[in-house]
């Protein structure tokens, strides 16, 4: 198992110590760093059965400067949605 850490978030943290707890194996990903691909991100959506809006974090700094919570969320602006969320990385 692989999961898209980021060392500040208390989510990340609380979902490794259940992991931790239940002795199950996995392998940390910074994300900010070694960001996803669209296409690995494509897949994860897809396995959550989630849209690419339903995980953005809309509210951040570089989220916000594109003003990605006025975005359309629809089938045909996803792929804006996803190449956004890969491509921005903070400063």
């Amino acid at each position: 198992m692989e999961i898209w850490h980021n060392p500040s978030c208390s989510k990340c943290a609380t979902a490794r110590a259940s992991l931790d707890e239940a002795r199950v194996p996995y392998r940390l990903r910074a994300y900010l760093a070694e960001p996803p691909s669209a296409e690995e991100l494509t897949e994860v959506l897809r396995r959550l059965d989630a849209r690419a809006w339903d995980i953005c974090r809309t509210g951040e700094p570089a989220a916000t400067e594109l003003g990605m919570a006025d975005w359309p969320r629809d089938d045909a602006t996803e792929p804006r949605w996803v190449a956004a969320m890969v491509a921005r990385t903070p400063s």
